[in-house]
């Protein structure tokens, strides 16, 4: 187990500026790049370019890897083939996110979710995806119990946290998305928080899982995975901002395949990136700013490689132990220099006008 000193004395810029961008080319085969790249059209169908859209209309004027999916959750096509509606209530969203069929769900206002706490519950082959920057979810959350091809994007998901009732989150579990044994999810371009437990939890053996340019702030508890003695989930988590949380930011625990790059974790007052139980980590080109314990292994059994980050203002544990795998054996990926990271989140982070627009 290696550890390695607190390099906050290297301090680099705040927001430092934007400069190009690097990509990963791996050899993958010719079937699982065409599996990806369907995905990646399939799922955007509010999003024809057009040459009057502006700097962000077209997905070609984006920086590369923003509009993209990437990683373990790549062949997940959602609401493909399926009808596209409008939830304009509690009801239609409940409705269509629990129906058989396949739906491509779009969310153009807050919805304000009664009772307080309810995860709607989100069947196989669905995409909900919010309008511009206007879809909201306002005291709810998701619930994915054994769904499979999943698509939840740009939507603020926000605001059932109960501190003067549950001050440690231990008895509302009103969770911002829940998976139990779901399989192939992409959380992408979405802002979570305010929730009372956790903002994402990823249980009991859910896989193939994509995490993406979301913005997750202002809880206890952010990015639970686990629940499990099996060591079968698959998962790339990757320029998601968590600030301001105290715990699980993620606790990754009992995962085959674990990858984290480019993330930026800002304000945690209890640990960073926790490799648990027999995880295999592959940590890239992250920023950690004024994060107590950036990134560590629980024991032996875990194992962390880290590689390319930058933490500024940071206490205590930065250990690595063992090989673990090489990502570039499964997917292709975009990776930026860790300094960018922070001034790519501000921009990019979260809900877009872009994306379903």
């Amino acid at each position: 187990m290696t550890s390695h000193s607190d390099t906050s004395a290297s301090r680099v810029p705040d927001r430092p500026p934007r400069s190009k961008r690097r990509t990963v080319v791996v050899l993958t085969s010719v079937l699982g790049l065409a599996a990806g790249a369907l995905a990646a059209v399939a799922t955007f169908p509010a999003q024809a370019a057009t040459e009057d859209q502006g700097d962000h209309g077209a997905a070609a004027q984006l920086p590369p890897g923003v509009d993209a999916l990437e990683g373990f959750g790549a062949a997940t096509t959602g609401g493909e083939g399926g009808e596209t509606v409008t939830a304009t209530s509690q009801a239609d969203l409940e409705t269509y996110a629990a129906a058989e069929e396949p739906y491509v769900i779009v969310v153009d206002s807050a919805l304000e979710i009664s009772p307080k706490g309810t995860e709607i519950r989100v069947g196989s082959n669905k995409t909900i995806i919010g309008a511009g920057t206007g879809g909201e979810i306002v005291g709810g959350g998701f619930f994915l119990e054994g769904s499979s091809n999943v698509i939840i994007r740009n939507l603020t998901i926000r605001d059932t946290q109960m501190p003067e009732d549950d001050p440690d989150d231990k008895e509302f579990d009103f969770d911002g998305i829940q998976m139990d044994g779901a399989t192939g999810v992409w959380i992408d371009h979405n802002r979570i928080e305010r929730m009372n437990d956790g903002l994402i939890d990823s249980r009991k053996d859910t896989t193939d899982l994509t995490v993406s340019w979301n913005v997750i702030g202002d809880g206890n508890k952010s990015f639970g995975i686990g629940w499990t003695e099996n060591v079968t989930a698959r998962m790339t988590i990757h320029h998601n901002w968590i600030h301001d949380t105290s715990q699980r930011n993620p606790s990754t625990d009992n995962v085959e395949y674990a990858h984290l790059y480019n993330n930026y974790l800002e304000n945690i007052s209890s640990y960073g990136n926790l490799s648990r139980g027999a995880t295999s980590m592959v940590l890239e080109n992250s920023y950690f700013e004024n994060v107590k314990d950036p990134y560590y292994v629980e024991s032996d059994a875990a194992q962390l490689r880290e590689s390319g980050s930058i933490c500024v203002d940071c206490t205590g544990r930065q250990e690595t132990n063992g090989e673990a795998f090489d990502p570039g054996e499964f997917y292709e990926y975009t990776l930026d220099a860790a300094e960018d990271v922070p001034a790519l989140l501000g921009e990019y982070g979260g809900p877009q006008e872009w994306i379903g627009a």
